[in-house]
């Protein structure tokens, strides 16, 4: 029978080192699945916005993968990339596309054909309404996939330590579901809320930061126009 207290504050602190290295590896890993999800993500979004008849396919194919279960898609890429990192990261990254997507074309499509009509009007050229107008008017619901996708990916980062990997997965899985050791899941759980939270809440201040327009018609009351300058310098810069 195991005597020992649920929670052992000396082993977290005799283990500082370890868990410091394993929050930094799950942020890590986080960061490269994010970091390429959009990679992908962005140009796909912009190339089926523009081809309608491609949104279907495409949304349909990135729900396959996101409603595979890890673990069988772990079974499934082993074979061919081993186990390690590459697997991790493919399995990560396939997550995060359907969200990305889906909330990228949605954006896009938001915005209103009225304003679209203007810029043009003003000579804007295809390539710069969509960085001066049409990505500008879009950040808030992309950047609610953005956060969806990362609060996720922080989750699922936990399930790659049964391939070799996992961060705060390590931690908890191994260090404790394998040695029934409590202390060692509620830390690791505790630590991947943590940072799921401090990420949302820097996403939310990173969104405030490229749309100041929506805190200026905040503060002017609700008739203020919710639109940004069409061919502001800022606007162009953000």
């Amino acid at each position: 029978m195991n005597d020992q207290p649920f929670f052992r504050i000396d082993w977290v602190i005799d283990n500082l080192d370890v868990l410091a290295q394993a929050t930094i590896e799950h942020i890590v890993l986080t960061l490269i699945a994010v970091i390429g999800g959009i990679a992908i993500a962005f140009p796909v979004t912009i190339f089926i916005q523009r081809r309608r008849r491609l949104i279907g396919p495409v949304l349909g194919f990135t729900g396959i993968l996101y409603a595979i279960p890890s673990l069988a898609l772990f079974a499934v890429l082993i074979p061919f990339t081993g186990i390690g990192l590459l697997t991790a990261e493919i399995a990560l990254i396939s997550y995060t596309l359907l969200i990305l997507i889906r909330n990228g074309v949605a954006g896009l499509d938001g915005v209103d054909p009225d304003v679209l009509e203007a810029s043009t009007g003003m000579g804007l050229s295809r390539r710069q309404r969509l960085w001066r107008v049409e990505l500008p008017l879009a950040t808030p619901v992309i950047m609610a996939g953005l956060r969806i996708a990362v609060v996720t990916t922080i989750g699922l980062v936990a399930v790659t330590a049964l391939i070799g990997q996992g961060g705060l997965g390590f931690v908890i899985i191994v260090l404790g579901i394998r040695r029934q050791f409590e202390t060692a899941i509620v830390v690791g759980v505790l630590l991947s809320i943590l940072l799921a939270v401090l990420a949302d809440r820097g996403l939310v201040l990173l969104e405030r930061a490229l749309t100041p327009w929506t805190r200026a018609r905040t503060a002017a009351g609700p008739s203020a126009s919710s639109e940004p300058p069409v061919a502001g310098s800022t606007l162009g810069a953000s």
